[in-house]
């Protein structure tokens, strides 16, 4: 008896310089059709949109991975004072972001996030299997003052929540959970675990956790080894690993 063991990509894909330069709505679409086409052409099983639907027209130099699940959600404010910028800089592993993304205030709601509309939109577009995406609310946490919640682990789980419920009505092949922040903290692994175990549970289809070092443009971000994180990749509830091996150094 044999196994099919199916290919797909990790999620994002290089921004198109046309769509960099002229950034609007229907660009954003061709480019998710020309990213989504390309995969289509070379027999990849599950294809992904490149993680295009993140990308803000209006703001085109932000951080999908970030902002994008930040900004909509309530509880959390993105205008920040001295002291909050001066706090969050005080913390350790976080020197390549400037600013945070936000202050949480109040407890964390949905806000206007609307990750199935997103989906819908994308779903549109090819008859492939889709893959669908979302970073890690241990990634997400780690970006914000947390100015409501006793501890880290509940500011964690507190996002978990929230996009737990945004993924529950989406019908994706496959859904991947990124986190890049937990190589530079593996003591945290388990609470990582915990919120992102949150997410999966509230997911009916094949689930995957995406674990890097954060090599963006190629430059690692975070520092480890892989032995380090092996209680958070036991406390994982999902069904594969997607890993990184091309870590410089």
């Amino acid at each position: 008896m044999s196994t099919e063991i199916k290919t797909t990509v990790v999620g994002s894909y290089p921004l198109p310089e046309w769509l960099r330069a002229l950034p609007s709505s229907i660009n954003v679409r061709d480019a998710a059709m020309v990213v989504m086409k390309t995969q289509e052409l070379a027999g990849i099983d599950v294809i992904s949109d490149g993680e295009l639907s993140r990308f803000d027209i209006n703001h085109p130099e932000t951080n999908g991975m970030i902002d994008y699940f930040i900004r909509p959600m309530s509880g959390i404010q993105s205008d920040l004072s001295r002291g909050e910028l001066e706090s969050f800089r005080a913390k350790s592993d976080f020197e390549f972001r400037a600013k945070p993304a936000g202050v949480v205030t109040e407890a964390i709601g949905e806000g206007t996030l609307n990750l199935l509309d997103d989906y819908e939109i994308v779903k549109s577009l090819t008859t492939c299997p889709l893959k669908f995406t979302v970073t890690s609310p241990y990634m997400l946490a780690r970006t914000l003052v947390d100015n409501h919640h006793a501890d880290l682990e509940q500011l964690v789980l507190a996002l978990g929540d929230v996009l737990a419920q945004q993924i529950s009505g989406i019908d994706a092949a496959v859904l991947q959970v990124d986190e890049a922040n937990l190589p530079g903290r593996p003591q945290d692994g388990l609470i990582a675990a915990a919120g992102i175990n949150r997410i999966l549970a509230a997911f009916n289809g094949e689930t995957g956790v995406h674990l890097c070092f954060g090599n963006y443009g190629g430059q690692s971000i975070q520092r480890g080894h892989f032995e380090e994180l092996m209680p958070f990749f036991n406390a994982l509830e999902c069904d594969h690993l997607i890993l990184e091996f091309a870590r410089r150094g």
